[in-house]
């Protein structure tokens, strides 16, 4: 795709920058995401922020991040366009979840760490995504843990490795 620009009109005002974005991320070309080398193992630690996929045969790698569409600066607490709401906290949009399923596309073996429960969980969420949407990817997943929020990138990996070690992986 190629963008020429455009001769009466600069891109400046926010909503024209939103609007592109947006017609990026319905089209799938926001979400490129790198192939998988094959025989990975990934850690993918979610929350309704922002899931930092992780390479956990590879020490001192940097995570992949990927963040929900916020266009209206939310704090990547996304809101459905519905404005009728029961007070429960409305869903982020399924791009945020299919990102995700994109970038696990080829691995070996998954787990998935998440800190909410039940319908808060975006662990729970993604897994439901998966198993629906996404069944070979869904097929690679080792295992799901609700684990703190505080625990450090160190100490995730840590029990990631062992986790895997223990299911023989």
């Amino acid at each position: 795709m190629h963008l020429r620009v455009p001769k009466h009109k600069d891109v400046t005002a926010v909503e024209d920058l939103l609007a592109i974005r947006h017609f990026l991320e319905q089209s799938g070309e926001a979400a490129t995401s790198q192939p998988v080398a094959p025989g990975a193992h990934l850690l993918v630690v979610i929350d309704h922020h922002e899931a930092k996929i992780y390479r956990t045969e590879a020490h001192d790698s940097a995570p992949q991040k990927l963040v929900p569409y916020d266009p209206h600066g939310y704090g990547q607490h996304l809101h459905s366009n519905n404005d009728e709401t029961d007070g429960k906290r409305q869903p982020e949009r399924k791009s945020y979840y299919e990102a995700v399923a994109k970038t696990l596309r080829g691995a070996d073996r998954i787990l998935l760490f998440g800190s909410g429960t039940g319908a808060s969980s975006a662990m729970e969420q993604l897994l439901a995504e998966l198993k629906h949407h996404n069944t070979d990817v869904a097929g690679h997943i080792v295992d799901t843990v609700t684990v703190d929020p505080h625990q450090t990138e160190g100490q995730l990996l840590a029990q990631a490795r062992e986790l895997f070690a223990a299911k023989g992986a």
